[in-house]
């Protein structure tokens, strides 16, 4: 029993009682309207921030004796779109209804709901951006962000697009539009939010408390796809000090809230075990990272320095990701990279020989696949593995040309080479995924507006020009130079 005053009553932290993102919470709120005044938008608010079973307010009459009673509950999703069912008022001394049967039905009407969508991951996710520029391709990064889910295993049962003119400092987007996210939540059984944004420290905590869901970011998905990818002892380390880099600033804003989100996608990551660190142990790990990593790039620049002694020019295989770089290394080499249509499918650089029509030979390396808005810890941790691309003869981009945005990704792979001082580099742009190009007119004309080569990394036959290009730009580019490494003399007889 709460005790409140003519304006309020305070309802205490609810932290200890039932809570689960899919069910009710097993608690109903009654209290008394002194004005005779229906259910107010802040009863309708705690019934759906706190998952109640039922609110139900009792007017008060001028003799003290209760009047109406007027109730409420949340309903499972609908075809209406409806979150709640305003009842019937009734008289209290008129009211016979068996509450526990009732409460009973409707946890089972909403898991019933809920049990339409059948996934096999523990994670379900709604993905949620909020846009201030109505320029921008909204549900084109969106879609992106569904695909890193995918990468990760996470369902994803919803996303939801706000348009804004400005980002609220605390929640990112209006308080009404994320108490429908939590009623929404409730109603189709998720239970984790993914923002298409990085958020501050303080907007995890403030969103994850407000709505009693995890709460991750768009930065947090890649460092736990990164995670789950990389397989080599430099790609560990790389992930490691990145996500090391990433939680720092973290800890010193540790609560409840946070202890659920810091392990992310199925407690890959760090975790709650390197909250429980301090600091200092956090920024001695990271200097212990960055040393181990620089002994294994200067282990790389001797391999590289072998390998120009060979006289092989070197290709590197660049692209957005999942364009089809590892398949096209696969087909070019007769290699077995993993190839998955999965974001990041592939992560530790892969090297192969290259045999030309002409006997002529190059070493080809498939490199990770850029995505645009890297996480900036990411970009810091991988960014001695790019830096090898400024020893590389001859650059191919691959590029996706099946993709509505690939122009947006041409441009996101060419400002992070711009980032590097890559962009000076001798370049070939390929259009992959021809096979699935619905109009064959239109690819001629993309063709020659990008100076693009058309392949199917699938279809060997489609990569005959492709070879034929790198081999005359390989000679080209060392007649340049006057005989880069990897010249010698019976190649200028031809």
């Amino acid at each position: 029993m709460i005790i409140g005053d003519h304006r309020q009553i305070v309802i205490p932290d609810l932290g200890a009682i039932r809570s689960s993102s899919a069910r009710l919470r097993g608690l109903r709120l009654i209290h008394t309207h002194l004005d005779g005044e229906r259910l107010t938008g802040d009863d309708l608010t705690d019934l759906a921030l706190l998952r109640l079973d039922m609110v139900s307010a009792i007017e008060v009459g001028e003799n003290g004796l209760p009047g109406m009673m007027h109730s409420a509950h949340l309903i499972p999703e609908n075809p209406g779109g409806d979150y709640w069912l305003l009842m019937e008022p009734a008289y209290v001394s008129e009211t016979d209804l068996n509450f526990l049967a009732f409460i009973q039905a409707l946890d089972e009407q909403f898991a019933r709901r809920q049990g339409v969508r059948k996934v096999d991951s523990t994670e379900r996710a709604i993905l949620i951006r909020v846009e201030i520029d109505p320029l921008f391709d909204s549900e084109g990064s969106i879609a992106e962000l569904k695909e890193l889910a995918r990468s990760t295993g996470v369902a994803v049962f919803d996303s939801i697009i706000q348009h804004r003119h400005q980002y609220d400092p605390r929640y990112l987007m209006g308080k009404g539009k994320l108490s429908d996210i939590v009623i929404r939540a409730l109603q189709i059984g998720a239970n984790l939010l993914i923002f298409d944004h990085e958020l501050s420290p303080a907007q995890v905590r403030s969103i994850a408390d407000f709505t009693e869901l995890k709460v991750i970011d768009r930065s947090q998905l890649i460092l736990d796809i990164f995670a789950r990818r990389a397989h080599s002892r430099e790609g560990k380390i790389q992930v490691e000090l990145a996500q090391l880099q990433y939680l720092l600033p973290r800890l010193a804003t540790k609560n409840t809230a946070m202890s659920r989100l810091t392990g992310g996608i199925g407690g890959t990551g760090p975790g709650e075990t390197k909250l429980e660190i301090n600091r200092r142990r956090v920024r001695e790990r990271i200097g212990r990272l960055e040393r181990e990593l620089k002994s294994i790039q200067k282990g790389r620049s001797q391999r590289r320095r072998l390998r120009q002694k060979k006289a092989l020019p070197v290709i590197s295989i660049i692209g957005y990701t999942n364009t089809g770089k590892s398949t096209l290394l696969n087909t070019l080499t007769r290699s077995s990279v993993l190839t998955e249509n999965l974001l990041f499918a592939t992560l530790d650089p892969k090297s192969s020989r290259l045999r030309f029509p002409r006997e002529r030979e190059a070493i080809i390396t498939d490199t990770v696949g850029f995505i645009r808005n890297l996480p900036r810890e990411l970009a810091a941790a991988f960014r001695a593995t790019l830096e090898e691309l400024d020893e590389a003869d001859l650059l191919l981009h691959v590029i996706d040309v099946s993709n509505p945005g690939f122009e947006e990704q041409i441009l996101a792979v060419e400002r992070i080479l711009e980032d590097l001082d890559l962009n000076r580099k001798k370049c070939i742009r390929v259009f992959n995924k021809v096979d699935i190009f619905p109009d064959s007119g239109v690819l001629d004309n993309l063709c020659r507006r990008f100076d693009a080569i058309p392949i199917s990394a699938l279809n060997p036959e489609t990569l005959h020009p492709l070879l034929e290009r790198l081999e005359s730009s390989l000679y080209r580019c060392r007649q340049d130079h006057n005989a880069l490494p990897g010249s010698n003399p019976d190649i200028t007889k031809h």
